[in-house]
């Protein structure tokens, strides 16, 4: 037993569930991948300035959860507790928006770290995938994020989960809910800090959890009341566009971000199955945080969806991933000749493109096979002294017990036709 274990409130990936977590991010990229977005990968550590500006100091995420520190150089950094400040920042420093292709479209997936207190669905590092659409203010942008984010759920045999749409405004119109808002705040009974919060940013009020705090909110004025005719056109014309390319959604009024620099679209994705962390991802536009950080003015939208959240709605709905077997052929060599034999063809194997492994460390017949049940393969290749006597390998299928010789030069294309 080691002395160490994983820190508190995170998680080893390991086989067999681990595929899982694969299985489900290239889920939810390959949608991604086929509509434009190019990969992009940022340190797990930034400037713990970029966060406080973005995400916005008055949040939960940086005045509390935030793993901040200072390197033995005098630098203040922070683990990245969100993907999307650094993936602006890292477009931002190579100048992509500068190439005269906008929007800049990336996607992303990373692990993350927040000091919350741990529970089902809540960890202190967490994997997201990401997409951010840069440098473009489109209603159609909105909605395309939104749809591929249903079809990557979908496309893993996901159904119960739910789409919750709102709009926060944006510079003119948001003022002006935000003073009707605070003024309705400041007549309840809530703590100090609370009311710090409403006073720096109320919108952080309404995405409060507590039940005390909640309850209070029920006659809450309501952004949608207050949005410019600017900000109504293009919100309906992001509904139109969901419901035209045929994605359920509900218009959420009270749906809020806790993240600052989001502005219009906002949208979040929920699941029964998770307990009190209903939220499996979300996102929204962010035209405003470019020049937050320090860039110009870059309209831009983008979302992130939990990968462990994912995986524990699938489990939820009972979904069972259809998750190919890590190894088709096993080689099970008797004798040292042999084993350097099939050494070589599982290489050769491999090289072919099957996927192959060998039983490792000089085991016997019985021992061996075992090892090839336990591997999942389809095929064992065995051969012995006296089967090379002969210059042939015994192919056995795994599932039916069938055995065939097969001639050393005739083994490549007998597998492949085979496992075809």
């Amino acid at each position: 037993m080691s002395t160490f274990k994983a820190p508190k409130g995170t998680y080893d990936l390991i086989p067999p569930y681990s595929a899982k977590y694969l299985a489900v991010r290239d889920a939810i990229s390959g949608p991604l991948r086929k509509s434009g977005y190019g990969y992009v990968e940022t340190p797990g550590f930034e400037d713990v300035n970029l966060f406080a500006r973005g995400v916005g100091e008055s949040t939960d995420i940086v005045s509390k959860e935030m793993y901040a520190f200072e390197t033995k150089g005098g630098d203040k950094l922070a683990l990245r507790p969100e993907g999307t400040a650094s993936v602006l920042r890292a477009a931002l420093e190579a100048n992509l928006h500068k190439q005269g292709n906008l929007p800049v479209k990336l996607w992303y997936s990373g692990s993350y770290y927040r000091y919350e207190r741990p529970q089902k669905g809540r960890y202190r590092h967490f994997s997201q995938v990401g997409a951010e659409a840069i440098g473009a203010e489109d209603p159609a942008l909105d909605a395309e994020l939104i749809i591929l984010a249903d079809e990557a759920y979908r496309s893993l045999g996901l159904r119960n989960f739910r789409i919750l749409l709102n709009s926060l405004g944006d510079k003119e119109c948001r003022p002006v809910y935000r003073e009707a808002l605070q003024t309705f705040l400041r007549g309840l009974d809530l703590d100090e800090e609370t009311l710090r919060r409403a006073e720096i940013n109320p919108l952080r009020v309404l995405d409060d959890k507590r039940e005390a705090v909640q309850k209070q909110l029920t006659d809450a004025p309501l952004l949608r009341d207050y949005l410019c005719d600017a900000c109504k056109a293009y919100h309906e014309e992001v509904r139109a566009l969901i419901t035209a390319a045929g994605v359920v959604f509900e218009d959420d009024p009270k749906l809020v971000r806790g993240l600052d620099y989001y502005t219009r679209t906002t949208f979040e994705f929920v699941h029964g199955g998770l307990g009190s962390q209903s939220a499996v991802g979300g996102g929204g536009r962010y035209d405003g945080l470019s020049e937050m950080i320090g860039g110009p003015a870059l309209p831009s939208v983008g979302w992130a969806l939990g990968v462990d959240r994912t995986v524990l709605a699938l489990e939820a709905e009972g979904v069972e991933l259809d998750i190919p077997a890590a190894t088709s052929v096993f080689a099970v060599a008797i004798g040292e000749e042999a084993r350097r034999l099939l050494f070589g063809k599982v290489t050769e194997l491999r090289r072919a493109g099957v996927a192959a492994d060998f039983s490792f460390g000089g085991k016997g017949l019985k021992g061996a096979m075992k090892d090839a049940n336990r591997s999942g393969a389809r095929l064992a290749v065995v051969a012995g002294e006296r089967d090379l006597a002969e210059g042939v390998v015994q192919l056995k299928d795994m599932e039916s017990g069938e055995q065939q010789a097969v001639t050393l030069d005739d083994l490549v294309e007998a597998v492949r036709a085979k496992l075809a």
